[in-house]
């Protein structure tokens, strides 16, 4: 039973006892066939129930955070997706069980099989029940003949049109919205479909395709069901996920302000007859588009959601525990009548990623890392200090997780841990997403998953560097060199007569600094100083005014951190800001926009070319970034290989004018 709780009374509708399942086993070691916050969230609850936890990792991750929270570590030679070398990893550790955690192996029918082969227990649904929900136009049929309602659609291409506009094409074998293309008219529709076939083939090796009817300012609203083996099923209320950028969730909440008691028991039922259509045991989420007053499934997710905390933090349950009981062979410790939500939870997930330039994958190493301390708050998180964060993995560092006793209260907590939270070293989406909870649409509960995209002006920042932030990272420099025995080793620009000047250019900036004063862009010299603490804070005097910043350094570049907002700052000539935008530049240098693998190269040394014309294509998390030529002219130099990886602004080619 779980920890912590009692059931009191109810009965569970009955279902067909599995004979071979019906005496629970106990787990003496859990094999976790995952990486970064997903294992390490999922290694927590092990060592919390005394199991042992078995890490895997790749070459890119040796070292990483995960790795030092399990009991042991096994390397894979050919990455997570080797199903045979995770299942060699799990019997020579002794493992009992894998868990797949959230992605990678957690939705492979043909991994589950691999498992229950080798006489492992596979933390997650049966393979039938993966494949029953994996492919859209299979799920769909079955949980419409359960009686759950759908969007109206086809599969028939032909009859694609009869479907109404605008429509929505869907790769029947996808995820994460990739593929998805929507289409207001026929003109666009053949065109549509071909480029969606395409997308679909390389993704996924499955070119098949949906099309639905697709529903105007719809909200994603997911249930969360738990099923064992003993037909057992129930569900632990609904989230709600409509804030989205290119189909992929940003900020999650339980419940969902949407939904009345009425329509939260009916989709609720809705959502655990989708899980009995197709046999599931386990955790599942059941994903519902809203619209016009109706709720219409979407697909199921046969695994462990990234978003999952909120709903444990209004039900006080682990759902970890609950699969790891279920997989045990124990029934559900609960009825639905026992499910009690209380409070209000919201998650947003910080991500390497960049805003101001178009939120391209970032990187690099982990200089600073603080979570605060806060009541009600939780970080789910899989890096510290000294974790490099590279291109080959999802770009999610951490999750913030907030309950509070109402939305309003749960809103402003997780708000104030992002503006707490220090992450320096790598660029996060961490002030837009700061921009994001305090948008009034947010604000008022008046969500759909296109309100990101169509604020995205007004939610990223492209302010320029505050002059009190130029003056930390200027006094930064001087401070530095303070400390030798040498006193002609200060920069305090002292001379005979009076004190001098240094100047330095820090991004497009001029700044000027002496004993107690800096001057920015000519203008007047103001009062400003700067101390360290030994918590790696600086503290500056600017104007009379005291500011306080997370600090880190990286060579010659400072890192400086206050309330959210991150500056990476250093002494160097003018950038052109254009060139740092879309990686290229007014003098034909072509510079990588993220740190990635070069995929393709279109052009050679001698090659002429045309402004726009499409010369790179970077590959980092998952995101393609195709480098165009910024003017005409002539290929000069070719530094890049195709597979060759690259760091952000290294130069990719140079094209003579």
């Amino acid at each position: 039973m779980m920890s912590g709780q009692t059931p009191s009374g109810g009965t569970f509708r009955p279902g067909t006892p599995d004979p071979e399942t019906s005496d629970p086993v106990a787990f003496d070691t859990v094999l976790v066939a995952n990486r970064g916050e997903i294992a390490a969230r999922i290694i927590r609850t092990l060592r919390a129930l005394g199991i042992k936890a078995v890490a895997v990792y790749s070459d890119a991750d040796e070292g990483a955070y995960h790795l030092d929270r399990a009991d042991q570590a096994v390397r894979l030679e050919r990455g997570y997706l080797d199903i045979d070398g995770v299942i060699d990893a799990a019997l020579a550790t002794g493992a009992q069980a894998v868990h797949p955690g959230y992605g990678f192996l957690a939705e492979n029918p043909a991994f589950a099989r691999a498992c229950e082969r080798a006489g492992l227990v596979f933390v997650g649904p049966p393979a039938e029940a993966i494949e029953a929900m994996g492919d859209k136009i299979r799920a769909k049929e079955t949980v419409a003949a359960a009686g759950v309602p759908v969007v109206p659609g086809t599969t028939d291409l032909a009859q694609a049109a009869q479907v109404g506009f605008p429509l929505l094409i869907k790769p029947s074998a996808g995820g994460g919205g990739k593929g998805m293309l929507r289409v207001d008219d026929p003109a666009g529709l053949a065109e549509a479909l071909a480029s969606a076939r395409r997308t679909a083939a390389a993704a996924f090796g499955d070119d098949t395709l949906l099309v639905e009817r697709f529903v105007e300012n719809p909200r994603h609203i997911e249930f969360q069901v738990m099923a064992d083996r003993h037909g057992n099923v129930i569900h632990l209320g609904e989230r709600e996920c409509s804030l989205q950028r290119r189909h992929q969730k940003i900020v999650e909440e339980a419940p969902s302000p949407l939904l009345d008691e009425a329509t939260r028991e009916r989709m609720g039922a809705a959502a655990v007859e989708a899980a009995r259509s197709c046999g599931y045991v386990g955790a599942g989420t059941v994903e519902f588009i809203v619209g016009d007053g109706e709720f219409y499934f979407m697909e199921m997710n046969t695994r462990l959601q990234v978003e999952h905390p909120v709903t444990e933090k209004i039900t006080n349950l682990d759902l970890v525990e609950l699969q790891i009981r279920v997989a045990e062979g124990h029934p559900l410790p609960m009825t639905q009548g026992q499910v009690r939500l209380s409070g209000h939870a919201v998650e947003a997930r910080v991500y390497a990623e960049d805003p101001v330039r178009g939120f391209l994958p970032t990187g690099g190493t982990v200089l600073r890392y603080r979570e605060p301390l806060m009541f009600g708050v939780r970080f789910d998180s899989g890096i510290a200090e000294g974790s490099v964060v590279g291109s080959s993995y999802d770009p999610m560092l951490c999750k913030v997780i907030a309950r509070g006793a109402d939305r309003e209260q749960a809103l402003r907590l997780l708000s104030a841990a992002l503006s707490q939270l220090t992450l320096l070293g790598v660029t996060t989406n961490v002030g837009f997403l700061r921009e994001l909870l305090a948008h009034p649409d947010v604000l008022a509960g008046n969500l759909d998953t296109g309100l990101v995209e169509r604020h995205l002006d007004e939610l990223v920042s492209t302010r320029e560097v505050p002059h009190e932030v130029l003056a930390a990272a200027a006094l930064e420099r001087d401070l530095s060199r303070v400390g030798g025995t040498d006193p002609w080793d200060i920069a305090d620009g002292w001379r005979i007569g009076e004190r001098a000047w240094n100047t330095m250019r820090i991004g497009d900036a001029e700044v000027r600094t002496r004993a107690g004063e800096v001057a920015i862009d000519g203008g007047e010299p103001v009062a400003a100083s700067l101390t360290a603490d030994s918590a790696g804070r600086l503290k500056l005097v600017y104007a009379g005014v005291g500011h306080t910043y997370a600090w880190a350094k990286d060579g010659d570049v400072v890192w400086l951190g206050r309330e959210g907002d991150t500056w990476v700052l250093k002494e160097t000539e003018r950038l052109d800001a254009a060139r740092h935008r879309d990686g290229s530049g007014g003098d034909g240098v072509v510079r990588s926009p993220m740190p990635g693998t070069v995929l393709v190269v279109k052009a050679a040394v001698g090659d002429a070319v045309t402004a726009g014309q499409a010369l790179i294509v970077v590959e980092a998390m998952k995101m393609e970034h195709t480098v165009s030529a910024p003017v005409d002219g002539k290929v000069t130099e070719l530094p890049v290989r195709v597979g060759q990886r690259v760091d952000m602004d290294a130069i990719l080619m140079v094209v003579e004018p």
